[in-house]
């Protein structure tokens, strides 16, 4: 499971950091927070994470539910 982080800044700024969220899919919370926040991204650092491919596990017995 992912974590965000959010830091709010003495200068009005908002940091985000994620842990456990692989791939791209980090920038979607990322444009989530920027539209709540009513706020623009102005930089990005991406971590290991971002170039690692997203696990995505079956359960067997779900997908056989599924297709009956």
């Amino acid at each position: 499971m992912g974590k965000i982080k959010i830091r709010l800044m003495p200068d009005g700024s908002i940091q985000m950091e994620t842990e456990g969220i692989k791939g791209k899919k980090c920038m979607d919370y990322a444009k989530v927070l920027e539209k709540l926040a009513d706020a623009k991204i102005h930089s990005v650092e991406k971590t290991e994470e971002y170039y690692q491919n997203e696990v995505i596990e079956l359960d067997e017995t779900q997908r056989l539910n599924d297709n009956h």
